[in-house]
């Protein structure tokens, strides 16, 4: 099959990138370019940063800054906005230009390379109090304040961000 007539097929199955790629494409694509996100830095009345739980096969398990990428065509705001009402679930307030642009390289093919864009954000609504981090073992998308960068904190992120802690 050439690739021309491979592109076609998968170009027939994904009628509409901007609602998002399936999982197999996405992957990849993944593997194939540099994906484009947005990081949402919230801090709160005592310079303490929100922090998510997450634990994928990519990254591993730990405390992360929410973000998300970006879809064909989406703006900054319109995915903004998503990442804070599908892992926070609440809506945010932001900055129009990022604070920080970060490359970042993995030693691993799917997912290896992103471009992260780090946004000033504040709360505009109330985080739900039943994913607040409570108890010793945090569970994927509970939510917490931290002054110190946690021991926990995605190797990728400790990278990126440690410097937001200090």
């Amino acid at each position: 099959m050439s690739i021309k007539k491979a592109i076609t097929q998968v170009e027939a199955i994904e009628k509409d990138p901007a609602q998002g790629l399936s999982d197999d494409v996405f992957y990849m694509v993944s593997r194939l370019t540099p994906l484009v996100n947005v990081d949402l830095l919230i801090r709160d009345e005592k310079r303490r940063v929100l922090l998510t739980w997450r634990s994928d096969i990519y990254h591993g398990s730990g405390w992360h800054i929410p973000g998300g990428i970006l879809r064909y065509k989406e703006t900054f705001a319109t995915r903004l906005n998503a990442v804070a009402a599908n892992e926070l679930q609440t809506t945010v307030s932001f900055s129009e230009e990022p604070q920080s642009i970060q490359q970042n390289f993995n030693n691993i093919a799917t997912r290896g390379h992103f471009v992260s864009l780090l946004f000033d954000c504040k709360l505009t609504g109330k985080l739900p109090d039943n994913m607040e981090f409570t108890v010793d073992s945090p569970k994927a998308g509970e939510w917490c304040w931290f002054k110190q960068a946690p021991e926990d904190l995605l190797k990728i992120h400790k990278k990126m961000y440690s410097s937001l802690f200090s």
